[in-house]
Formats: C-alpha cells, structure tokens, sequence
C-alpha cells in the first residue's frame, strides 16, 4: 500500500520527535532531582503510583533482582526508599507503568511552573501543519505515560503543537516491540491498520508494527543508535515524509 494511502501517522518521541539529549540530559535528571520532594508534598495524591512502585519492588525481590532496601518505619525511610528505588528503574530504563507514572507528574509540575520547556526537532512544525492540512491524523506511541506525552508537545519552544494531535498510547496499550500493541492501536483509532504509518527509531518497535500490518519508517536523527534497516525504509527529516507535492511544484514554477 503506497504512503500516499496512510491516513493515520504514529509518531514514537525520542530521537523521532524530540532529540535523545532533552531526554537524557534534561527530562530524566530534573525527575531525580524533584522525585523525593515531589511525593514528600503530594504523597496523599500518589497513592497508586507509590503502591505500583511498592508492588513492582516486591516482585524485583522475589526473582532476585536487587533492588534497593525498601524501608518504611518512619517517613523520612519510606521516602528515601521511594526516591531510591525510582533512581534504580530509571537506572534500568524498565518501561514500568508506575515509574512513568510518577516522572509524568514532577515533569508536569516543571512544565507548569515555567522551569522545563521541551525541545523538538525544526522539521516537527512544518511537518505537523502539513499533515493535517492534508486530512491526515497524527497519534503519539511512547513509553512514557499519556500525561508526560501531553505535556511534552504543549510546552515546546516552538509553541503548543498539541492542537495538531489526535491522541496518544502508552504501555498501557501494550510493550512497543509486540504486534498485538499495533493491532489494539488500530483498533481503537478506527483505522484499518495497513492505512497507519508508524515511525520510530528503533527497529524492533517497526518491526513488530510491521507484522500488525502497518506501514513504517525507521527515524535516523543525530545520535540515533540504529544503522540503515533493509526492511524499512529510513529517514532523516520528515521534510520527505508525505511531503507536499503540489506545493513543491508550485515553488519550482515560480
């Protein structure tokens, strides 16, 4: 089915949308920075994501993972342990739900508060206006939680790009390397999911959306770790992605 047929774009975040570094060098740090005080101040609210984290804990236990001590005789123990292990899942980079959960709400208080502005690549933009002038519709797929995901492209430095996205899923959906989180993704767009364009910079996230009978594109930013893929096809701007054709054409004939 040709591209020109997609009627839905799947964007992944990292080194897709948003360069590695503001991740890794700005979302990630301010979340250990802030975690302790953050569930120190609004524990009564995060009842569920500090349960999960509890559970997940336990579970790290029983098949021998090593987690860090979980202490809870006094309040000072129990939030160091909190912010002890939080640091450990970051450490792992483990897709837990809990753990997404949690980093979502401190970034959420960044971003309101004014001290953390998300950065995305230029082509982004353009790339956003174009699709949807074009009919199309554009959804978010990340491993981080629906919340972070929102917050992320409504305080960008070129703006809130928000308004341009349908919807978003996170591991809730699903893992991102299996098939059957493709087929629910569709499911729930409506779509047929050959009609889908998913674009990612990793090839195991393609390729399970490849076998769940979608379209797909390898994203290949500065400092992405993948290598050309001979499955799917790769680009480095989305400049080329569903590009504008007519518009083009009238620029030449100027």
């Amino acid at each position: 089915m040709p591209e020109a047929d997609v009627r839905i774009l799947l964007l992944d975040i990292e080194g897709t949308t948003t360069p590695i570094d503001f991740v890794y060098k700005v979302l990630f740090p301010y979340a250990r920075r802030h975690v302790r005080e953050f569930v120190e101040i609004h524990a009564n609210d995060l009842l569920a994501e500090i349960n999960g984290l509890k559970a997940e804990h336990r579970a790290d236990n029983e098949h021998g993972n090593n987690p860090p001590v979980w202490r809870e005789s006094s309040s000072d123990l129990l939030l160091d342990s909190i912010a002890e292990y939080f640091n450990w899942l970051m450490d792992l980079d483990r897709k837990s739900t809990s753990l997404k959960a949690l980093q979502g709400k401190i970034w959420e208080a960044g971003y309101l508060s004014g001290r953390l502005r998300s950065e995305v690549y230029p082509d982004l933009p353009p790339a956003f206006a174009r699709w949807r002038d074009q009919g199309r519709q554009i959804y978010i797929y990340s491993s981080g939680s629906v919340l972070a995901q929102k917050l992320l492209f409504a305080h960008t430095t070129n703006g809130d790009l928000s308004e341009s996205i349908s919807g978003y899923f996170d591991t809730t959906t699903g893992a991102k390397k299996a098939s059957s989180s493709y087929q629910s993704i569709a499911a729930n767009i409506g779509r047929p999911a050959r009609e889908v364009l998913f674009i990612s910079d990793v090839t195991g996230e393609l390729d399970a959306a490849r076998s769940a009978e979608m379209q797909t594109i390898l994203c290949m930013r500065p400092g992405n770790a993948e290598a050309q893929s001979e499955t799917h096809r790769a680009v480095d701007t989305f400049d080329v992605v569903l590009p504008n054709l007519q518009r083009k054409l009238l620029v030449c004939d100027e």
